[in-house]
């Protein structure tokens, strides 16, 4: 039995071992061409990502002749490495990225082989026995002065990378200049060929499909603005008029098979790549319409306050997916003001993201941030002629909640509109016909609601008391047929006797 039982299970192990290696092609088949599909994907994201690849393969090959070529080797020596150690090092996917690193290895080299040469020159005043315990002192008082600075936060955002080559270089010389003879000349060899391979990234980098990180930054904000745009005037789909399934108890709002509402998610998570798109900008040249002192500075404000008003819409979507939900009675007296307070928000939106896209004047956002406004100002009538005395308290929390969010996101929205005006007028953005002439605000139709109210008069007779107050068609009483009982308009709350 025992022999039967090992006999077994060696076929079962046989077996299974076989298979594995029969379906081991088929993986291996599927990972290379999983691996395909996900390379092919990444090219086309992105074309530039496949220019900047070659871009670096040809700045390498023009720099390994100094390698190749008897006479530039004759002349470089061994230094020759360095420039093919430069272009590696320098090589960024920007322009602002390469400028900004091979300006910093350029400067920090040639000052930290200056300070070495003199370093050692200075240590050699106290003799054989001195000189390697200055060198030493000198060592460790700059590489740790240095080394502090890379703390201070302008220090750290544009010159880190030129401070960490300023310590290694200035180690290297001066620690070098104890046994070798000839410094100066090494010296030399290796700045001219770091030289040489920096201006070799960036003559690339510049005139070769070059890739602006303050168009990048420019497209960026623009995109964000759009976003939030797209959610705001989504906003009665998703909250008033849901038509949509139910997954999991909670509300799902698609838009052509896919979530459209999830777009702002992308803008929580920007700050960190619009400030190095800002910190690369600075660095680069004037290019197309942006020119050589860009205000830079403001397009990171504009996407601080598009963050903020991110959040405040992640409030919003957190409400409407609560598992407490308002009454449908309170949310319809409140749905005509706060339909009109997102919808106009996002056109307002939409309105400056294209001003920042096409660099003109912003004048047509205007408009929509004041009628966003006065669509605050009905919510708020709305909700002092709602009577709330006998309603659960768990049924208007929710929907007064979501009120509260929106009237926020208005004054968010009113800053990103000061933020982008103020960005037209530095960067002097084109002006249109229209924007020379100060734009009318849309006319209001004012509409009168009357209260009917009996009195009686000192003799005793009865008389018929209308109350008038004046409101705007904007209002969630619009529809509301109104009777006028008497020739001529009266005055906001004029009392006539009938």
């Amino acid at each position: 039995m025992d022999i039967e039982s090992t006999d077994q299970g060696e076929t079962r192990f046989c077996a299974g071992a076989w298979g594995r290696v029969k379906a081991l092609p088929g993986k291996l088949k599927a990972k290379v061409i999983s691996i395909a599909k996900s390379i092919k994907k990444l090219g086309q994201d992105d074309p530039r990502r496949l220019t900047h690849s070659l871009k670096v393969g040809l700045a390498l090959t023009l720099v390994s002749l100094l390698y190749y070529a008897r006479p530039l080797y004759d002349g470089f020596g061994v230094s020759g490495m360095w420039a093919v150690l430069t272009v590696v090092v320098v090589s960024e996917f920007t322009v602002g990225g390469t400028l900004s690193k091979s300006l910093n290895r350029g400067f920090a080299t040639f000052l930290a082989g200056a300070l070495g040469i003199g370093a050692d020159y200075f240590a050699s005043l106290f003799g054989k026995k001195g000189e390697p315990i200055v060198l030493g002192i000198l060592v460790f008082l700059l590489a740790a002065a240095a080394t502090f600075s890379r703390f201070l936060p302008r220090i750290k955002a544009r010159y880190d990378y030129g401070v960490v080559i300023f310590i290694l270089t200035f180690s290297l010389v001066a620690v070098s200049g104890y046994r070798v003879d000839e410094l100066v000349v090494l010296a030399h060899q290796r700045l001219s060929t770091i030289i040489m391979g920096g201006a070799t990234c960036m003559l690339i980098s510049i005139f070769v499909c070059p890739v602006w990180a303050g168009e990048d930054l420019h497209k960026a904000v623009a995109s964000n603005l759009e976003k939030l745009a797209t959610y705001l005037e989504g906003f009665e789909s998703v909250y008033f008029q849901i038509s949509c399934e139910e997954d999991d108890g909670r509300a799902v709002v698609s838009k052509g098979g896919k979530s459209f509402v999830e777009g702002y998610k992308s803008i929580l998570n920007s700050k960190s790549s619009e400030e190095s798109l800002a910190n690369f900008a600075r660095w680069e040249p004037g290019h197309g319409r942006f020119r050589l002192r860009h205000p830079w500075k403001q397009y990171l404000k504009i996407g601080a306050l598009a963050r903020q008003c991110a959040y405040l819409i992640e409030a919003v979507n957190g409400c409407i997916h609560s598992d407490i939900q308002a009454s449908q009675e309170f949310k319809s007296k409140i749905e005509g003001s706060c339909t009109r307070m997102s919808a106009e928000c996002g056109k307002a939106l939409k309105a400056l993201a294209t001003a920042v896209k096409t660099m003109t004047d912003p004048y047509s956002a205007n408009s929509h941030v004041e009628n966003s406004k006065a669509a605050m100002k009905d919510l708020e009538f709305a909700l002092k002629a709602t009577s709330i005395d006998n309603a659960d308290f768990l049924e208007i929390v929710p929907a007064a909640t979501v009120a509260s969010i929106l009237v926020e996101i208005i004054k968010c929205v009113e800053k990103i509109s000061e933020a982008v005006h103020e960005l037209s007028h530095q960067a002097h953005f084109n002006k249109t016909v229209e924007s020379t002439a100060s734009p009318e605000k849309p006319q209001q139709q004012l509409l009168h609601r009357g209260i009917i109210q009996p009195v009686s008069d000192a003799d005793g007779n009865d008389n018929v008391v209308i109350v008038i107050h004046e409101m705007s068609t904007d209002s969630p009483e619009n529809e509301k047929p109104v009777l006028h009982h008497h020739p001529q308009e009266p005055k906001p709350a004029q009392r006539m006797p009938v």
